[in-house]
């Protein structure tokens, strides 16, 4: 056992030391570990309790990427940009965004690289982008009882969140959305969806989908008439208010259509169908139009 543990010890131990090498830059010996190699080299490493940044050039000269503090104004100077400028300017490229962290760093000088090195491979880093839309439309709502399967308009907003890199065609979402009452279906509700999304077809111009609300959580209010027993021929009416925690597993198509740089015209049909609800009898109609801006 002692044995085992001295060779995993001798193993972490070795990868440690290949992991990172020794280098004096201005005149300071540091341990620096390599994160990225190319036409310009990203090293770093936490130095007494700091992390700091290097960038190395084909020519092996080091520079350190500082983000000093101006004593008079007290406002950081972001040195680190002016030096990215510096090396990279040649290719059009602009650090005016990168942040002195080493995941903004990384994809800044994988981006050069690859911009000066055409064959130079990486994969880029996950960013998740957000879409904020509105909509609205017309439904019978089919989970409900609706008797004489009357159509009423709704309305909504929706907040998406999905990767512009990898896993393009998945997004989970969040949406908000009013059903009206209409004189012989009185019937309102408001509802709260969480929900996941697929894009069968993802194309830059447009794309269509299958959605799933996987959680809800409504609120309704209801008017309901019934015979007076004691007096035949008269009715009562009662407004019940409720409001219910569910997960429904709703299924739904829709499209988002580009209209404008970041502008999207959507178009949806929910409610198809639900795998823990049941439909009350009514074909399902469940229509909207929208539009989706890129945040």
């Amino acid at each position: 056992m002692k044995k085992l543990i001295f060779i995993l010890c001798l193993s972490f131990s070795f990868v440690s030391l290949k992991a990172q090498e020794t280098y004096t830059v201005n005149g300071e010996t540091l341990e620096l570990k390599t994160e990225v190699e190319g036409n310009l080299d990203l090293l770093w490493n936490i130095i007494d309790g700091q992390y700091r940044y290097f960038v190395r050039t084909e020519d092996g000269s080091i520079k350190e990427l500082v983000n000093t503090k101006n004593p008079d104004t007290k406002k950081y100077q972001k040195e680190y940009r002016h030096t990215l400028n510096a090396l990279t300017q040649d290719y059009g490229l602009s650090a005016g965004k990168v942040n002195l962290t080493l995941a903004s760093l990384k994809d800044y000088i994988n981006m050069y690289n690859s911009t000066s090195d055409l064959s130079y491979n990486y994969e880029p880093r996950n960013k998740i982008q957000a879409r904020l839309g509105v909509f609205g439309g017309l439904t019978n709502q089919p989970f409900v009882n609706n008797p004489n399967n009357t159509s009423v308009p709704f309305f909504g907003a929706e907040f998406e969140v999905y990767s512009n890199t990898r896993l393009t065609r998945h997004a989970g979402y969040v949406n908000l959305r009013t059903a009206l009452e209409a004189d012989d279906f009185e019937y309102s509700a408001t509802q709260l969806g969480l929900g996941y999304r697929f894009r069968a077809i993802n194309k830059e111009t447009f794309s269509v989908y299958g959605n799933v609300t996987l959680v809800t959580y409504t609120f309704h209010n209801e008017t309901l008439s019934y015979e007076d027993p004691l007096n035949p021929g008269t009715y009562i009416s009662e407004e019940n208010s409720d409001s219910e925690l569910e997960v429904p597993f709703i299924f739904g198509l829709g499209s988002d259509i580009k209209v404008t740089k970041n502008g999207y015209v959507t178009l949806a049909y929910n409610n198809l169908f639900a795998l823990f609800i049941d439909n009350q009898g009514n074909f399902p109609i469940d229509f909207a139009i929208g539009f989706k801006l890129n945040l």
